[in-house]
């Protein structure tokens, strides 16, 4: 995304890269905020065997144990009068 997104592109551009955003309001002076929501989920299963461990990632109906992480962006696009960017911000968490 760091790359994609740059101060002076412009609303079609971002959008070609991120698709539509989750949210879009307008600060004080009329100037349109996107903000783009993300999640994923990440599920690891690793079974017991004669060899040792097998780590499969996705589901599994066998014997083993589990992990599952999930992972969210938060993107907050900025523009300016002209409909160019004029701040970025992204925030990521894993839980």
């Amino acid at each position: 995304m760091q790359r994609e997104i740059k101060l002076g592109i412009s609303g079609a551009d971002v959008a070609k890269v991120l698709g539509s955003p989750n949210i879009v309001i307008t600060d004080d002076e009329r100037r349109e905020v996107w903000i783009y929501d993300k999640f994923s989920t990440d599920t690891t299963v690793s079974e017991k065997s004669g060899f040792g461990s097998l780590i499969i990632l996705g589901s599994s109906g066998r014997a083993g144990s589990s992990s599952t992480t999930q992972r969210t962006l938060t993107v907050i696009i900025k523009f300016d009068k002209e409909k160019k960017v004029r701040d970025f911000a992204y925030h990521t968490s894993r839980f």
